[in-house]
C-alpha cells in the first residue's frame, strides 16, 4: 500500500471513528437540547438531532423523502468519490486527504441517518443571540475536506499557468 493509500484510509478511520464516538458519547450523556457552555458567549455543547442536511435543507420534506433523498445522495458521494480515486491514481496527497475528509464525513452522517433516521449535532457557535446552525465531527470534516478541494484547485490551475 503506497503513502497515499496510507493516509486515506488512516484519515477515513479516523474521522467516522471520531464522529460516531462523540456522537454516542453526547447522545448517551446529554437529554435531547440539552446544552453546556464551554465558551461563555461563543460555543456551547448543545445536543440536537438534525433531520434534514446543512442549514435544514430538507427539514420541512416528509420524512421518508428526506432520509431516502439524503441516503442515495450519501451513497452516491462516497462512491464517486471511491470511483474517482481508483481511476486517477495519479491524484497528489492533498486532493487524496481532501476527498478521504469528505468521505469520511458522508459515511459518518450516513451512519447517523441509517440508524436514527437523523444526525446528531452537538457543536453550537454562537455570537450573543445569533447562533451557527449546530454540526459535528462529520460535517467539520466535510467543510475543511470542501476547502482543501478548492485550494488544490487553485494550486493546480496556478502550476498549470506556470507551465505554459
Amino acid at each position: 500500500m503506497s503513502k497515499k493509500h496510507g493516509v486515506f484510509f488512516i484519515t477515513l478511520l479516523l474521522v467516522v471513528g471520531l464522529d460516531q464516538i462523540s456522537k454516542i458519547y453526547i447522545s448517551s450523556v446529554m437529554s435531547l437540547h440539552a446544552s453546556y457552555p464551554v465558551i461563555d458567549g461563543f460555543f456551547n455543547i448543545t445536543y440536537v438531532r438534525n433531520p434534514g442536511a446543512a442549514f435544514g435543507f430538507l427539514a420541512n420534506a416528509t420524512p421518508m423523502f428526506r432520509s431516502l433523498f439524503l441516503i442515495v445522495v450519501s451513497v452516491a458521494a462516497i462512491v464517486m468519490i471511491l470511483w474517482f480515486l481508483a481511476k486517477n491514481r495519479s491524484a497528489g496527497m492533498l486532493l487524496t486527504f481532501a476527498l478521504s475528509l469528505i468521505l469520511g464525513g458522508a459515511a459518518g452522517n450516513l451512519l447517523d441517518r441509517i440508524r436514527f433516521g437523523d444526525v446528531v449535532d452537538f457543536l453550537d457557535f454562537y455570537i450573543a443571540s445569533c447562533h451557527w446552525p449546530a454540526f459535528n465531527v462529520a460535517d467539520s470534516a466535510i467543510s475543511v475536506g470542501a476547502v482543501l478541494l478548492i485550494v488544490e484547485m487553485f494550486v493546480r490551475k496556478k502550476l498549470r499557468s506556470l507551465r505554459q
